[in-house]
């Protein structure tokens, strides 16, 4: 028996695997390459995964990964059927309303329009458009209230839904993150381009979880203080962002 008390107090001191981890589970959409997507497997793959799983090593957490469509994505965290959100989320006033953020892990992503080459549209005063957007976006916020009057927001469950409709003319231009657009305009072989002006919403890209989350906000936040100070936020940023950066390694 002393023997095992002495066993037990040893791995107590010494931080082995006696001392269970904290389970963290984490919702992801898996429908917004480069951000997150499924693999060919049907596994979550991604700069976010990526990223999440350095994060779950660096705290110390049991992380899971679990896969949750966009526009359900914020009630089901307040339902408490997971704990965090890395899902290209942007950092905004409104939803910091409702959900709190850790620091972001990506800086200020401009919002880009795309078209097909050949667009008689006056992109400095859009008027008889149709524009496309993600649902619950900000994008999908800033052309309600700033583009709706004169033009047609329409609004898709996912952003490859949006681009479908892009394609088969059924939307006349796309308003989106620059970041997921740019590799999708690069692979189009000129079907569609760039047009009209970049616009700067919200405050980068973080980590959402509820509001009475405080002590998991700390452990995200000190993970990710370190993994920009030692380099491997820009390293992934580079990594899937075709060279990015760097943004946040002294």
């Amino acid at each position: 028996m002393k023997k095992l008390v002495l066993a037990a107090v040893a791995a107590l001191a010494l931080g082995t695997p006696a001392m269970a981890q904290e389970a963290v589970r984490i919702a992801t959409e898996g429908a917004y390459a480069p951000w997150n997507f499924l693999d060919d497997s049907g596994a979550p793959a991604g700069f976010e995964i990526d990223l999440g799983n350095a994060i779950c090593e660096k705290a110390a957490l049991s992380c899971e990964w679990i896969i949750n469509d966009w526009d359900s994505i914020i009630p089901n965290l307040l339902a408490g059927n997971y704990d965090l959100i890395m899902a290209g989320m942007s950092i905004t006033e409104e939803r910091l309303a409702t959900i709190d953020f850790t620091q972001n892990y990506f800086p200020p992503d401009p919002s880009k329009f795309v078209a097909a080459p050949g667009s008689t549209l006056d992109f400095a005063n859009l008027s008889g458009a149709r524009i496309g957007v993600q649902g619950g976006t900000i994008q999908a916020a800033y052309a309600e209230a700033n583009l709706a009057s004169g033009n047609t927001v329409v609004s898709f469950t996912t952003a490859d839904q949006n681009m479908a409709d892009l394609m088969a003319g059924n939307v006349d231009t796309i308003l989106a993150d620059g970041a997921y657009l740019e590799p999708v305009v690069a692979a189009s072989n000129g079907a569609i381009e760039f047009v009209g002006e970049d616009i700067l919403i919200g405050g980068g890209v973080g980590a959402g979880l509820r509001k009475d989350d405080a002590d998991l906000k700390t452990k995200i936040d000190d993970a990710l203080t370190a993994l920009k100070a030692d380099g491997t936020v820009d390293t992934l940023i580079a990594k899937w962002f075709d060279g990015k950066g760097p943004y946040f390694a002294e």
